[in-house]
């Protein structure tokens, strides 16, 4: 029960906004402007590895042309679908949505563009360019490549008679792998937990009668090693590429570091990253890139609930960081059961839509959240070990 109640003060301290009934409304809003629900170009990327090219027995992936890299993202959908039947019709139930759905938002958005404006990459009408100088880019980069060269090495595509090479960027190409060896050289530890997710994939294949197959995924253990995977890449290219957050404004800069951190609380939740639950979290993300003048929480343009998602991010941060991520440490605890998990989301959902949080007035007087965060670790720290 202490467990329990730490989960609704950590909740009280910072939240991250999830308010589904609002998050349907935004999203008919974009459907009736013609948006849809997957990312820009989807329809003309690759569908599978055998539509990139090959030379010399290798199949050639440009991972900084936008239409490639979330080629690399359909082919992984698709490869995996047959394991996710279970969980809807037309592979929407796939938790591997999260990641094109994210990386389609830094597309239209502007945030896969050269920031730093020394060159055209992402300006000019039809660019697909994706620059090495933008700290979305490189990040995603390692939620990308490394997922994909992971279910390689794994064996989800074991029928492709092909090896893999990517083409590294103009600039900066130290900071990245291009093969399964070299990734595995370099990223040993990102290899492995990437490979352990789709090795449990391949793991719950079942033959049925006949030729058919069927999945015997419990969708829990996948988001667990999903997850893991996840929050281990951001952890290994966030310090790699806090160089690139100075071409950023401060307030795009600070939105940048704000998500990162959120992710983790988000992992722990095992929160679920399909077509649809995916879509509706991002409707209340920033659809432009933050320039320098956007002050919190009255960023002109964007709606009440997009300004409150990005005070609730920045405030989680602040508390996380003012109690040494020792937030972080007794939230992931409150989180360590099934039981806790499924609390945690329904606390986050229900604050969001039938609690009035005043993120504005902790994010108003930080002080107050370091004196409310430490009084209550306080009295909770003992329930870690």
């Amino acid at each position: 029960m202490r467990t329990y109640g730490g989960i609704h003060a950590l909740l009280l301290i910072a939240t991250v906004t999830l308010n589904p009934a609002a998050a349907a409304a935004a999203q008919s809003d974009k459907d009736a402007t013609g948006e849809q629900l997957y990312p820009p170009l989807w329809d003309d990327v690759p569908e599978n590895l055998l539509n990139f090219p090959v030379k010399g027995n290798k199949i050639v992936i440009d991972p900084w042309n936008y239409r490639e890299r979330l080629g690399v993202y359909k082919s992984l959908l698709n490869s995996s679908a047959k394991y996710f039947t279970n969980f809807g019709s037309q592979n929407l139930g796939n938790i591997l949505w999260g990641l094109p759905l994210q990386h389609g938002w830094q597309f239209r958005t502007g945030r896969l563009a050269d920031p730093s404006s020394v060159t055209s990459c992402g300006y000019e009408d039809g660019d697909l360019c994706i620059s090495a100088r933008s700290w979305w880019s490189c990040m995603n980069y390692y939620l990308a490549v490394i997922p994909f060269l992971g279910a390689v090495e794994a064996g989800l595509f074991r029928e492709v008679p092909y090896e893999i090479e990517l083409l590294p960027p103009e600039e900066r190409r130290d900071d990245f792998c291009y093969s399964v060896a070299d990734c595995r050289s370099r990223t040993p530890e990102l290899m492995d937990k990437w490979k352990a997710y789709f090795e449990y994939l391949l793991s719950t294949e079942q033959k049925a009668m006949g030729p058919a197959t069927f999945s015997s995924l419990i969708l829990d253990d996948a988001l667990h090693y999903m997850w893991k995977a996840h929050v281990a890449s951001i952890a290994y290219a966030l310090p790699k590429f806090q160089d690139s957050l100075r071409y950023l404004s401060d307030p795009e800069a600070n939105f940048g570091e704000d998500w990162a951190n959120a992710v983790d609380f988000i992992a722990a939740t095992h929160f679920s990253t399909d077509l649809q639950t995916t879509n509706n979290f991002q409707a209340f993300l920033p659809q432009r890139m933050l320039v320098e003048g956007d002050v919190l929480p009255s960023i002109s343009g964007f709606s009440p609930q997009q300004n409150r998602v990005l005070l609730s991010l920045r405030a989680l941060h602040k508390a996380n960081q003012l109690t040494g991520g020792l937030l972080l440490k007794l939230w992931k605890k409150a989180m360590s059961t099934e039981a806790g998990r499924k609390i945690g989301r329904k606390l986050i959902e229900d604050l969001a839509s039938g609690q009035n949080f005043d993120s504005v007035g902790i994010y108003r007087d930080l002080k107050g959240v370091d004196l409310t965060a430490r009084s209550f670790l306080r009295k909770s720290s003992s329930n870690i070990d």
